[in-house]
């Protein structure tokens, strides 16, 4: 038996590649949208892709499925399980196999078992994997985003990402039952999850790709709390902000991913083109890094720099609905195709064209002027706080606000900024920071292509503020007038 795992980095997720060395047949489960990976990678084995599968409907990254099972001709297998809300629209179309719970199929001399084990959705399932001619039993479980290292798969999405109120308990509880059905599993069995440390499917993911059963009955609290109802508390307590593409996400790989056929470089735009798509509201996206944008930018376009959380922002922040512009760095390693691919991965495909760095330059010899991002330390920034004369908020996630935060700093989390903007106090300087400084920058660049006037990033964030010794406050109570988001625990003063 031939066993891979393919990671990637800036989705936080594993696909697998299994093939039979003796037949050549290989099944991958969970491809991402870069399907070229996968076949590359059966190639270099001497194996064939002859079957497709998944362990769920995802609502983090665009599946693969369907395109390397139409690239290659292999068989598409998806679940039968869960109701009629969960089902995979575009199944018949495809031609798939229907797996539900305990159904099996063979990949050459592999064995591949479909247990269904829902919570974190009501169709996943997880995959036991046998290699025949070496063993009487199983050797491993791929266990998608039911059980991770170190943690379990949130049940709360389908309400807060998808909008099926009042799903959450009703999750946790199922979640339970599918965990008593994991325990007693072999403690032998290898242990191989769907994502890692950095995905927002978990709150407390590990950074080790695989365990075993036993380990995790040992180490994981999930799997570890058997007392039910102290089990949905736990659960339910602390789970990080779900992106907003991910009920996006989910409606795309339940109705059928469309069939790139690739990636493809945007087109590369004359500079002199970028003022009036930006008169016109255009989307423009600086992917420089966040000193540089501060350094000098051009009016109106958004910085997300072009690192490993470059995608998670493009989710949260770009529309799915519009036209998008990249202006690139012509200095970083990371050009067009990665921004292309890291979009495309979350479904963002309208990538309309792109500019070089060149066009700054271009900007400024026609006289246009650069906009830049002011800088404060945080004696500075306490100094404001003292006289009251600014807006100061905290763009870290709720969990990390409530743990810890600024005396009477309100929370926006930064993928819900958007909508404060306007509630913002007119006519004062606005001061954001983060935990040390990434996602404040973005937030300034936001704001300033909002029309905010003077808005200032605090540097080093949190953690400047607390190294420095200066006055931290945990809870709520200190902060006026708390107003809540529809999916987030957004906190914002008044006075």
């Amino acid at each position: 038996m031939f066993f891979k795992r393919i990671y990637d980095p800036t989705l936080a997720q594993a696909s697998y590649l299994i093939g039979c060395q003796q037949t050549g047949n290989a099944v991958v489960v969970d491809p991402n949208r870069d399907v070229a990976q996968y076949i590359a990678a059966a190639e270099a084995e001497g194996l064939r892709v002859t079957h497709v599968t998944e362990t769920h409907i995802h609502a983090d990254f665009v599946s693969g499925a369907r395109e390397l099972a139409a690239r290659t001709g292999a068989q598409l297998l998806l679940s039968d399980e869960g109701d009629a809300d969960w089902k995979y629209a575009y199944a018949a179309d495809a031609k798939a196999r229907l797996l539900k719970d305990g159904d099996a199929f063979m990949v050459g001399n592999i064995r591949m078992e479909a247990l269904h084990t829902p919570g974190h959705t009501p169709e996943h399932l997880s995959f036991l994997v046998t290699d025949t001619p070496a063993a009487a039993g199983p050797w491993g479980i791929l266990t998608g985003d039911f059980v991770f290292v170190g943690d379990v798969g949130r049940p709360d999405l389908l309400e807060r990402a998808a909008g099926y109120t009042g799903t959450m308990e009703a999750s946790a509880h199922t979640l339970f039952h599918s965990l008593a059905r994991f325990r007693d599993l072999p403690d032998h069995l290898q242990v191989w999850p769907g994502h890692g440390a950095g995905s927002a499917c978990g709150k407390a993911l590990g950074a080790i790709a695989s365990s075993t059963v036993g380990y995790e009955r040992l180490a994981n609290w999930g799997v570890g709390t058997t007392d039910e109802e102290e089990f949905v508390r736990m659960v339910l307590d602390g789970q990080p902000e779900p992106p907003r593409y991910f009920a996006e996400m989910k409606r795309i790989n339940k109705t059928g991913p469309r069939i790139l056929g690739g990636f493809r470089a945007p087109t590369r735009l004359p500079p002199q083109s970028l003022g009036g798509l930006l008169r016109l509201g255009e989307v423009v996206v600086d992917t420089r890094s966040a000193a540089d944008f501060a350094a000098g930018h051009i009016p109106g376009t958004i910085n997300i720099p072009l690192d490993a959380s470059f995608t998670t922002w493009a989710g949260w922040l770009l529309p799915y609905d519009r036209e998008i512009y990249l202006l690139l760095d012509d200095a970083s390693p990371r050009g067009a195709e990665s921004a292309v691919r890291g979009l495309a991965t979350i479904g963002l495909d309208r990538v309309a064209g792109a500019f070089d760095g060149s066009s700054i330059d271009a900007w400024t010899a026609a006289g246009g002027e650069l906009g830049t991002v002011e800088q404060a330390t945080v004696a500075e920034v306490r100094t404001m706080m003292a006289r009251g004369s600014a807006t100061i908020i905290d763009v870290r996630g709720y969990t990390e606000w409530a743990a810890g935060h600024l005396p009477g700093v309100p929370n926006v989390p930064l993928g819900y900024l958007p909508d404060e903007v306007e509630n913002l106090p007119p006519g004062r300087p606005v001061v954001v920071h983060c935990q040390a400084g990434a996602r404040s920058s973005i937030a300034a660049s936001l704001l300033r292509a909002r029309g905010v006037r003077s808005v200032v990033n605090m540097t080093g964030g949190y953690t400047a503020w607390q190294e420095a010794g200066l006055p931290v406050v945990r809870g709520v109570a200190d902060v006026l007038a708390p107003t809540a988001l529809p999916t987030s625990p957004v906190v914002m003063q008044t006075s």
